[in-house]
């Protein structure tokens, strides 16, 4: 009996023992501060080999092997290690801080798939929302200058709403501007832009990112190159900037308030005379003679603007559903009068849980109304500006009474029209009728409305299950509607050279619509020291862009004058259906992803497209690989202490890339006096574009993260460019004269350095910087096969020529030049004394618009409760052209043309016939350099610049301290744009007239460039 006790009880005893060392332990990692998951964390049984790594939501599940005072040990790059006592718990959650190690340790990818950033083969950067909205910009994409390496933004000088032009690693091709992919949650956005200046005049018509709200922005993710966004197909063939919205958080419901009053100046108008005035009533101030003229009406034109930005939030949660709510009204009012721009943003996202946590739905629906009176509008024509520089000094004659003698410009700014009694209206008064493009300001401003509208709506639904702890399939779909109209509005008495003595009216509404949607299958395991990331999925894209109807009668008379309806217009005048085309884009794609001991990973994607625009052409298929490999060097071998970590990559992929819409097709244009038949032949043998990315990178972190370099290199070769020649008499047929063809190769290749640091880091005070610095060289290897001299034209206008030619670069100048002998000597005409100039049937070539190089310096300062941050940046090279300045010139209005009349000449290394020149009448110079068809090279000037892009001083409030019923609240003084270190032209180079691929860097009468100035407040409950 004994016996049998003792057996029983070791059994017991042996039993107990079994179940304490199969005790499991789970639990949820998230990072400190966003609270989302960290998958990929390793959780290990304190002094053993034992344990897991979290999955994609973050989650762990193991048995311990000792549980008997096991304590668990988490540790992640770049996050603090940390080691928490079991003390007999099953479930245990952990929050890991960040050691500044900066490695990006989880960063949103294609798709919207979250990656250790260790792992990835190519460049990737990631921006905060709160950093990239420190200055609080309208277009929140301007907040990124600066802040990604390889990241050109061009801001438009339209004012709120306005455009962005964004090229990653440069120009890869001459049919398109090469804009990156943008892309909400995973999924799609549209991004069209409306149309755009040019020289002879026009309004920038904005873009889809400016009708997001900022503040819904948790992050964004820029991935730079093909390989990165392969998984997007073609669409992505120019990089990825993915933006994450916020969503609701598991825990108390916040509100959090956001309000900003931020004031915008002019910052560097031109540098105009007003000393001396014109001759005889001439239109141009050319006299010697100096006189006392008005002087302020310039500086007085111009209004401070304003931005009003106030969002309010509201986000709940817990471990079953979380909700994000807010709403956004934006209201400016730019610097030229009676220019407005309101917006109102409501965004709703919800995501819930359901059958044991396996399914996870998610919804997000944001909605938009934008509204822009006046938008600014830059060129020659029916411009305020033109008539605000170019009035003459000295006053003239009104048309409506020359009995009054010269007037000065307040008299034309108090009566900008008068009554004319025998058409019994109110007309434009000014001193000149149908001038070329003069008009009185005033008018321009009052009698010339615009107003632009959109209302949008994106709206996605994300279906997600869990089929296994390692399998996941998820499904989304989403719809992008905008309804855009555009109403433009001249009244009678305008400039007669573009309006009718009835009145102009230019009208457009049309739709743009995206339908999106995929599956996608994610599977992760771990096999011993292998680890698999594996996707493979399907998706379906349509879209239809520019669908509506267009009028303008231009110069052909209303039927009834200042009547703007489609019955007032006249006969000969169509109503147009316009249609920009519907496209549709069908894929199937798959990335594998093997990782070895946690420090060699492996990366191969693939993905194949059938595309519309390709259609009948025997190329509608086609595919396209990327691979890369990435290896952890400082995993691999022992470093030395001051090395944290050391990583190594390479990648490279061929992306294809279809033509634009409308090659293929035969479309024959109908015209009042019928049917203008299409001279194009159709693309029927069009191959997709072709871009072969190579791409080599480095990243290192010393000091324990206090010190870090990443450094990348990367080739990108475009073939197949779509371009068009004629066709010769004996190939001609069906009314054809020209063609399209596949042909060229474009180079860009490159280099990127980010360097990040913390010098100095303390229980008080905290300095950290970043320096972006991007190179890249853009060459056009071949354009059209044997044909050096053929090039192709990218706007060209009155000497200002932008053009591709072999061996060139996209976005190079050309233009006329002084004509030199072989000394250098400017030659004079051996009559008239005026310098001579080179043809402009053969323009010269005259510089790069591309920087050679670009930086940006951040910096953020800590102390206490207080916190500093600023941006500086830097273009160096480059050229960039002014009309407006030429013009100013020959119109004697320019300080310039002063300061030579008070000296009583221009300096010059001239020659005339055998006689050196020094010295030259400044009338003379001016009017023949400069003027509508002057010498361009005498207005080219160098894009180097250097600014306080951005500013901010924030003071975070002790609210528990003060007694607030407030979980925090800060208060923040900010600045745009605040002024320039260096600059050589006389103008802001990076103020884009046009953000299309046309007039690149090209100056004339656009809006000055602008600081802004003002508080931000931001307080959660």
């Amino acid at each position: 009996m004994k016996k049998l006790s003792l057996l029983f009880f070791v059994l017991v005893l042996l039993g107990t023992v079994s179940a304490m060392a199969q005790t499991t332990v789970s639990g949820r990692v998230v990072s400190e501060g966003d609270n989302e998951p960290l998958p990929g964390v390793a959780v290990l049984e304190k002094g053993t080999t034992h344990g897991a790594a979290t999955d994609f939501d973050g989650n762990y599940t193991f048995n311990l092997q000792n549980p008997e005072g096991a304590v668990l040990v988490f540790s992640f790059v770049g996050y603090e290690m940390q080691e928490v006592p079991v003390d007999g718990r099953t479930s245990i959650d952990v929050v890991l801080k960040s050691n500044n190690i900066a490695v990006d340790e989880v960063v949103v990818t294609a798709l919207g798939i979250k990656r250790e950033a260790k792992t990835l083969t190519y460049s990737s950067q990631e921006v905060s929302g709160d950093d990239m909205m420190k200055a609080r910009d309208v277009n929140f994409m301007n907040g990124l200058s600066g802040k990604t390496a390889g990241l050109e933004i061009r801001k438009s000088s339209s004012g709120a709403g306005g455009s962005t032009r964004t090229v990653l690693r440069g120009s890869k091709s001459v049919n398109s501007v090469s804009d990156p992919l943008y892309v909400i949650d995973g999924i799609p956005m549209v991004n069209n832009k409306g149309g755009q200046s040019g020289m002879w005049g026009g309004t920038d018509e904005g873009d889809g990112l400016s009708q997001l709200n900022p503040d819904d922005i948790e992050s964004i993710s820029v991935l730079k190159g093909a390989t990165a966004a392969i998984l997007y197909g073609s669409q992505g063939a120019n990089g990825v900037i993915i933006i994450t919205t916020k969503k609701g958080k598991e825990g108390k419901t916040t509100v959090s308030f956001n309000s900003s009053a931020i004031f915008e100046s002019v910052m560097e108008k031109p540098d105009l005379q007003f000393k001396y005035g014109s001759v005889d009533g001439a239109a141009e101030s050319w006299s010697y003679t100096p006189g006392n003229y008005e002087s302020n009406y310039v500086d007085d034109f111009f209004d401070t603007g304003y931005n009003l930005v106030n969002t309010l939030s509201i986000s709940s949660g817990n471990d079953k559903m979380s909700t994000y709510f807010s709403y956004g009204n934006t209201g400016a009012g730019g610097v030229i009068p009676n220019n407005s721009y309101q917006r109102h943003n409501i965004t709703f996202k919800q995501s819930a849980k359901m059958l044991d946590d396996k399914l996870t739905l998610t919804s997000n629906v944001m909605l938009t109304s934008e509204r822009t009176k006046n938008r600014a509008n830059a060129g020659y024509y029916l411009n305020p500006l033109t008539g605000l520089y170019l009035f003459p000094r000295s006053g003239a004659e009104p048309v409506s009474d020359s009995s009054l003698g010269a007037q000065p410009f307040s008299y034309y700014k108090d009566n900008y029209q008068y009554f004319r009694t025998d058409r019994n209206m109110n007309w434009q008064e000014w001193f000149v009728e149908g001038d070329h493009f003069q008009s009185n300001p005033y008018w321009v401003i009052n009698k010339q409305p615009r107003l632009d509208m959109t209302k949008r709506v994106i709206a996605s639904l994300n279906i997600e299950y869990q089929i296994t702890d390692k399998l996941k399939f998820q499904a989304r779909g989403s719809y992008d509607y905008a309804n855009k109209s555009f109403d433009q509005r001249y009244y009678a008495g305008s400039n007669k050279v573009n309006v009718s003595t009835n009145g102009r009216w230019n009208y457009k509404k049309y739709d743009d619509k995206q339908l999106y949607t995929d599956g996608i299958f994610t599977y992760q395991n771990d096999f011993g020291d292998l680890s698999l990331n594996a996707v493979l999925g399907a998706s379906y894209q349509e879209s239809v862009y520019g669908d509506g109807i267009s009028v303008d009668n231009g110069t052909n008379a209303l039927r009834y004058p200042n009547e703007f309806y489609f019955q007032n217009i006249p006969s000969n005048v169509l109503i147009e259906s316009i249609y920009g085309g519907k496209t549709v884009k069908e894929g199937a794609f798959a990335n594998l992803q093997f990782g070895y001991k946690d420090m060699l990973f492996l990366d191969l994607s693939g993905r194949n497209d059938w595309s519309s625009n390709l259609a009948l052409t025997g190329n509608e298929s086609y595919f396209y690989p990327a691979a890369g490999l990435t290896g952890i060097l400082s995993q691999m071998v022992t470093m030395p202490d001051f090395i944290t970590f050391a990583k190594v990559r390479a990648s490279a992929s061929q992306v294809n890339n279809e033509i634009p819409w409308g090659k293929i097709m035969v479309n024959h244009t109908i015209t009042t006096s019928g049917v203008n038949r299409n001279t194009v032949k159709p693309f029927t043998d069009a191959k997709p574009e072709q871009l072969v990315n190579y791409e080599l990178g480095t990243d290192w972190r010393f000091f324990n993260g206090r010190l870090g370099l990443d450094f990348t290199y990367y080739y990108i070769s475009s073939t197949n460019q779509a371009l068009s020649r004629p066709l010769s008499g004996s190939q001609q047929d069906n009314y054809y004269t020209s063609e399209w063809f596949n042909a060229g190769k474009i180079v860009n290749k490159g280099v990127e350095i980010v360097l990040n640091a913390k010098p100095v880091t303390g229980s008080k005070f905290d300095w950290n910087t970043t320096l972006n610095f991007s190179k890249n060289n853009n060459k056009v290897v071949e354009l059209y096969p044997g044909e050096p001299d053929k090039y192709i034209d990218l706007g060209s206008s009155e000497r200002y020529y932008s053009r591709v030619y072999t061996g060139g670069s996209i976005g190079d100048i050309y233009g006329t030049k002084f004509k030199r002998n072989d000394a250098g000597q400017i030659m004079l005409d051996e009559t008239t004394g005026a310098p001579l100039k080179t043809s402009a049937d053969t323009p010269s070539y005259l510089g790069k618009a591309d920087p050679k190089f670009s930086m940006g310096w951040s910096n953020n300062f800590d102390y206490k409760n207080f916190s500093l941050s600023f941006l500086v940046n830097a273009k160096i090279g480059g050229k960039a052209y002014s009309q407006t300045e030429a013009i100013l010139d020959s119109y004697g209005v320019s300080q310039r043309t002063a300061d030579a009349r008070d000296q009583g000449y221009v300096a010059i290394n001239g020659i005339q016939g055998s006689t050196a020149v020094t010295q030259i009448d400044p009338q003379l110079y001016y009017n023949t350099v400069g003027g509508r068809n002057g010498i361009t090279e005498a207005y080219l000037y160098d894009r180097t610049n250097i600014r306080l892009t951005q500013a901010a001083l924030t003071y975070d409030f002790n609210v528990q301290k003060l007694g607030l019923p407030l979980q925090n609240a800060s208060f923040s003084v900010v600045g745009n744009n605040l002024f320039f270190f260096y600059k050589k032209a006389p103008f802001d180079p990076e103020l884009s007239m046009s953000t299309d691929l046309q007039s690149q860097s090209l100056d004339n009468f656009s809006v000055p460039a602008t600081r802004t100035y003002g508080f931000n407040l931001k307080v959660t409950f």
